[in-house]
């Protein structure tokens, strides 16, 4: 899907040939800027990611899906996720059905709670 590493986040959406994903993911980017405003966004093993007091979360888009990944912690969430596709840090989801939005800024807040805690 992406040809080279992409320097920002902003770059990274814009060469994404898969509209649907493209759009996805800018939802998500948007989720996590407006739930950590502070977090550094980064490009970070050739994907968008967030800092804060370490590495949070990133995202990224493959072939057939997306994923979301906020950092070791998605099997907590297993009940509220079913019907993705999960590992321990990645939740596999398909642009038309993004994870729900307020469920985004639960794994996020869980997320900024357990860095915050390092």
């Amino acid at each position: 899907m992406k040809a080279k590493v992409a320097a920002t986040t902003d770059e990274y959406l814009a060469e994404l040939d898969w509209k649907e994903a493209r759009e996805a993911l800018s939802r998500l980017r948007a989720i996590i800027r407006e739930e950590i405003p502070d977090a550094i966004e980064c490009i970070s093993y050739g994907m968008p990611g967030y800092k804060l007091n370490g590495y949070l979360c990133g995202f990224d888009a493959f072939k057939n899906h997306c994923s979301f990944f906020p950092g070791g912690i998605a099997l907590e969430f297993a009940d509220e996720l079913e019907g993705y596709k999960l590992a321990k840090g990645t939740i596999q989801f398909h642009p038309e059905n993004p994870i729900p939005e307020a469920l985004v800024r639960k794994i996020l807040r869980r997320c900024v709670a357990r860095r915050r805690s390092k």
